[in-house]
């Protein structure tokens, strides 16, 4: 995983883990990777990976069994949506619009690229 200098880590494998869930490859009730797992895998240390996952815990993302591991919520999928809407509209949306802006843009100007970009990746 190639990590942004302008994002914690942990808020950036929180989007991993959304996306897997968003992606339907991590499913309600699944198990999902340990801590030292996770860590291993994404080349991070430990503590950063269980801060990801008590953040996730708390937006209601994940769960906790004691002494067996993670899993992915019943309510993960809506719970991951509403995340990453917020953060997409708090925090990568004005620089597309300023974008837009600059170059004399509107939202019309978009949904040939959008449509693209959707058949290219997910038909």
């Amino acid at each position: 995983m190639q990590f942004k200098d302008n994002q914690s880590i942990y808020l950036q494998i929180a989007e991993f883990i959304c996306e897997k869930i968003l992606l339907k490859e991590w499913k309600p009730e699944e198990r999902i990777p340990s801590v030292r797992e996770l860590a291993v895998q994404l080349e991070v240390n430990p503590n950063t990976v269980m801060r990801t996952y008590d953040f996730l815990q708390q937006q209601e993302i994940i769960f906790n069994q004691r002494g067996i591991g993670y899993f992915v919520s019943p309510g993960a999928f809506q719970n991951a949506v509403n995340y990453r809407k917020q953060e997409f509209l708090e925090n990568d949306l004005p620089a597309v619009f300023r974008n837009m802006y600059l170059l004399g843009m509107n939202i019309d100007d978009l949904k040939p690229g959008f449509d693209k970009f959707v058949k290219q990746n997910f038909s």
